[in-house]
């Protein structure tokens, strides 16, 4: 579940500099208007696919970190696969506009990928127009015929930074900077929670909404309210370092989100969940050139790859990095799931009675906090 505001205007001058990027892909216009590749424009999307013409919306742009760079090594992926040059759309906000795009794309492209949550309702819609195109939607939950759904088991990289943080804690009060109150965060909250309260009972993650993706003002703002309540972990679920960095100026620990953020604060950098997108876009294409494909609702593990932990700080001691790897076997083989009880909520209400886990279903509709959160879900 990702993605449901556009950009701040702030953040519109950055993306317009970082767009020209000059490596062969196709860009788009400030208007949001496709650009499409050669090979896009060569035939009508009625025909046979042979060389498959692709097209990737974004809520951003890739920029060098964060959610959009993830999903463009995906696209980059496919492009040397295929031998072709994708179209992107990027800084795309949900509603009427992201309707617009996705409507013009399909009328010259045989798969359209939308990496945002937000553009659920859009892509359902227009997918009814033109089932000859076939549409994958990043953490939604509707499909169709044409229309698939695709994402990451967050909970299990969650789980690991929890153990990390958890570890490293010395005073047993960690900070959580949380983007939006949907099941995806509020699940690796969870997760993380749980994480952190397996090596260090008395933990307790202390949540601030910041309602942005990345916005770094409005970001690091939040890390400080933190900061200022004594915490000594921090951690973030946005794509800006904003936090992590300013968590470094007092020489306190912190986790970023979705890529590899060690650069941004080197001394004081933990780990965090990343992202691997290609192997998933590569199959999606392959079967859409094969004929075979057929919509169906996917979700990456750390076992087949799509979830995993960014390589820890400089700064981090080996048993904690052997703690976490350990662990991480145990997920892959599955003899451990992160949500196994006993797990209570805030209330002290049983989620989960001890041996057993919460299903797929449970987790992908959870809008509660574990017992040990401090914070609240807003309505």
């Amino acid at each position: 579940m990702r993605r449901l505001l556009g950009m701040a205007v702030i953040i519109t001058a950055i993306i317009l500099t970082a767009c020209s990027n000059g490596k062969g892909t196709t860009e788009t216009s400030a208007t949001n208007a496709p650009s499409n590749s050669d090979e896009a424009a060569a035939t009508p999307a009625s025909e046979s696919v042979k060389k498959p013409r692709v097209a990737f919306v974004y809520i951003g742009v890739p920029g060098d970190g964060g959610w959009t760079y993830q999903h463009d090594l995906g696209r980059k992926a496919v492009d040397e696969k295929f031998g072709i040059k994708s179209t992107i759309v990027e800084n795309v906000p949900e509603g009427p506009d992201a309707e617009r795009v996705f409507e013009e794309l399909s009328a010259k492209h045989d798969i359209i990928i939308g990496t945002s949550f937000g553009y659920m309702e859009p892509m359902v819609n227009v997918a009814k127009k033109h089932p000859e195109v076939k549409y994958l939607h990043a953490t939604g939950y509707k499909t169709s015929e044409n229309l698939g759904t695709y994402a990451g088991r967050g909970y299990e990289n969650g789980y690991l930074s929890g153990i990390a943080a958890g570890m490293l804690s010395k005073n047993g009060k960690i900070g959580y900077a949380a983007a939006f109150p949907i099941p995806e965060v509020i699940y690796t909250i969870n997760a993380f929670t749980l994480g952190a309260q397996s090596v260090n009972p008395d933990v307790e993650v202390q949540v601030v909404w910041t309602n942005t993706w990345f916005d770094p003002a409005i970001e690091r703002q939040a890390a400080i309210s933190l900061l200022d309540q004594g915490i000594d972990i921090l951690a973030n679920y946005q794509d800006s370092p904003a936090g992590i960095q300013a968590a470094a100026e007092r020489n306190i620990m912190a986790l970023g989100n979705d890529s590899d953020m060690n650069k941004y604060a080197p001394d004081t950098y933990i780990t965090n969940p990343t992202w691997n997108w290609a192997p998933y876009y590569v199959d999606q294409v392959q079967q859409v050139v094969d004929g075979t494909w057929k919509s169906a609702a996917y979700w990456g593990s750390i076992k087949d790859g799509t979830a995993d932990i960014a390589p820890f700080g400089r700064n981090v001691p080996q048993e904690v990095r052997d703690k976490v790897e350990s662990v991480k076997k145990d997920i892959v083989t599955g003899a451990f799931h992160p949500f196994t009880g006993p797990i209570s909520d805030q209330q002290g209400v049983e989620k989960a009675a001890a041996g057993k886990s919460l299903t797929d279903e449970d987790i992908h509709n959870m809008m509660w906090f574990v017992k040990g959160v401090k914070g609240t879900v807003p309505k």
